[in-house]
């Protein structure tokens, strides 16, 4: 095992594309948005032309992989992900114009009213819900399915920007939490139009073929990519790291329930939710050892922390099962673990460890 060390930006090293700096940013667990110049310096000294971001999250890393001139795959298992990287991955020269954003905005009395019906007094105001709504409904309206994504995307962000802390685990009065942040400020529609020009401004080419997939990653197709990044979730130290029940409301969203199995006994109004191995102590280390032999004819590139399960030990033993050569790149981070007001600054670990 080769032991990287500490991060320093390396001056025979290209710098991070300015494109990454317009991808919109969404308050997102494990994202790692502030890693990003640190990811790229390791990845610049790697040859690839093809890549798969397996667990591709708040979309982060396949953009900036995108942007590096990469053919990317984006796959997520949660759909609210998908459609953020269907609308900045796959998505290479669409966007909302102006006649769409009328067309969304444009009241139409036959349109459903689920969200109003189901998350009144629990999320947002009556008329922030009677909003999502009508935009869900006229998003159907929209013929070209990466504007629909566009607009999709945009209506997520909106709710995570005007969410207090940017997760729907606690409802109560929507208005409580006003304390001048202007993200808490403004309307859900006010986000939503914003937020379209923030996207819009995301979408370029890099004149390659690019894919978003929703599926779980042991479902995936046998390509070949040449190198495979690998950000799975952590074995969670309490409930507080799961990812559906921090972000059900975006998941059911993205979807408008559709397909969902709503669980109507659940303060929030949560969704069930779907099974992954990496989540438990039981299953994580067999489901890393199947995760390496699944792409081990590529590069490996997982990104993992010192607060999770496995520890890095037997992460690199599992690898060097599949690639003859592992080496470890570290870097000190700090992140707030949980969202309660008592949540403490931690400093951790990153790792970036690659299979050759």
């Amino acid at each position: 095992m080769t032991q990287a060390s500490e991060f320093q930006l390396r001056a025979d090293l290209p710098r991070m594309p300015a494109q990454v700096e317009r991808f919109p940013r969404i308050r997102y667990m494990g994202s790692k948005i502030r890693l990003l110049p640190w990811i790229f310096d390791i990845l610049s000294a790697i040859e690839f032309d093809t890549a798969l971001d397996a667990f591709s999250g708040s979309g982060c890393v396949a953009y900036l992989l995108k942007s590096m001139g990469k053919q990317v795959t984006a796959n997520d298992f949660l759909k609210f992900s998908s459609v953020i990287a269907a609308a900045t991955i796959a998505n290479s020269n669409t966007t909302v114009t102006a006649d769409d954003l009328a067309s969304l905005l444009h009241h139409d009395r036959r349109h459903k009213r689920f969200i109003e019906q189901t998350y009144s007094g629990i999320f947002f105001t009556p008329q922030d819900l009677r909003f999502l709504d009508l935009v869900s409904w006229n998003i159907r309206g929209l013929e070209d399915a990466s504007k629909r994504s566009l607009a999709l995307a945009a209506m997520i962000r909106a709710c995570a920007k005007r969410q207090p802390r940017g997760v729907f685990t606690v409802a109560g009065d929507p208005e409580r939490y006003k304390d001048g942040r202007r993200d808490l400020q403004l309307s859900i529609q006010q986000h939503f139009i914003e937020h379209i020009t923030a996207y819009n401004n995301a979408v370029f080419s890099n004149d390659r073929k690019n894919h978003a997939i929703n599926a779980n990653v042991f479902d995936l197709e046998e390509n070949y990519y040449d190198l495979v990044y690998l950000d799975p979730p952590y074995v969670p130290r309490s409930d507080d790291n799961c990812y559906m029940k921090r972000y059900h409301f975006l998941e059911g969203l993205s979807c408008y329930w559709e397909g969902i199995e709503l669980l109507h006994d659940t303060r929030v109004k949560k969704i069930k939710k779907p099974f992954t191995p990496f989540s438990y102590r039981r299953t994580a280390i067999e489901a890393f050892e199947n995760l390496f032999a699944k792409f081990a004819r590529s590069i490996i590139v997982l990104s993992y922390s010192s607060n999770g399960f496995p520890d890095l030990t037997t992460l690199v033993d599992l690898m060097k099962k599949h690639k003859r050569e592992v080496e470890v790149h570290r870097r000190k981070h700090r992140y707030h673990f949980g969202t309660h007001a008592a949540a403490q600054r931690n400093q951790v670990e990153e790792y970036l460890i690659i299979g050759h």
